[in-house]
């Protein structure tokens, strides 16, 4: 498979912070890579920076073979790359309707008009259609999660970002965010997926990267990764003697 993103030696600091430290990847095509790690380790940053959120301070991203490192969030939005953010980022006061038709409308560049057909197959996947004239702000937090996905497919993206979707949902509300995210992964999305809820890792991802105060520590099988010593280390610590 080929890679549809190359991070070069990305670093991302915040004064004398290297939140992101000299981090190299390459996600192939078609393929979700997960990524875990401890609180603070980078995750997020990295997300945001392969997104257009953060300025490197040194590094290049190439998306497709372009390289983007300098590009707006915006302009990497148009050129397919989706995300969803930890904390919905929804319009409270616009209908699940209203949200998923701007993704479709101002993300993909959309008319309004090809833009509602997007909009109907996008809540029907991701479970939300019967939910389509709710205001987002009633919405119970699995279904924010489920806009938040829903907005983002509407930009048409090649390759989506996921920050933690499945954080704070019951066990049966993971399996549907699961659901989705595999079924997303079949339309030939390529995924990069945050998450703390490590079945979601053995069940869901090609490949597992684990990173540790902003470095690459380990990437591979989700199986193996999961059971490293260096892995256990950084979540577990390491017994005194």
């Amino acid at each position: 498979m080929e890679n549809v993103l190359i991070v070069e030696n990305l670093t991302i600091a915040f004064g004398q912070l290297l939140a992101v430290n000299s981090l190299s990847i390459e996600v192939r095509e078609g393929e979700i890579l997960g990524i875990i790690g401890p609180n603070g380790s980078g995750k997020t940053t990295l997300l945001n920076g392969i997104s257009g959120l953060y300025k490197p301070k040194s590094g290049s991203v190439i998306f497709k073979d372009i390289d983007i490192t300098d590009f707006s969030p915006s302009r990497r939005c148009r050129l397919g790359i989706g995300r969803t953010y930890q904390v919905p980022r929804t319009f409270e006061k616009m209908t699940v309707y209203e949200n998923v038709l701007v993704g479709g409308v101002y993300g993909a560049s959309l008319s309004e008009k090809k833009a509602r057909y997007k909009v109907y197959e996008i809540l029907e996947l991701t479970g939300l259609l019967h939910k389509k004239d709710l205001f987002a702000g009633s919405l119970a937090l699995l279904d924010r999660k489920r806009l938040e996905v829903a907005r983002a497919l509407a930009t048409n993206p090649q390759l989506l970002l996921l920050d933690e979707v499945a954080a704070g949902l019951t066990e049966a509300e993971v399996n549907e965010v699961l659901r989705i995210v595999k079924y997303i992964k079949e339309s030939g999305v390529t995924i990069i997926w945050i998450e703390h809820i490590l079945r979601t890792m053995m069940e869901a991802a090609d490949r597992v990267l684990c990173i540790a105060s902003g470095k690459k520590l380990i990437c591979g099988n989700p199986k193996e990764v999961l059971a490293a010593e260096e892995v256990q280390e950084v979540y577990l610590g390491v017994e005194e003697g």
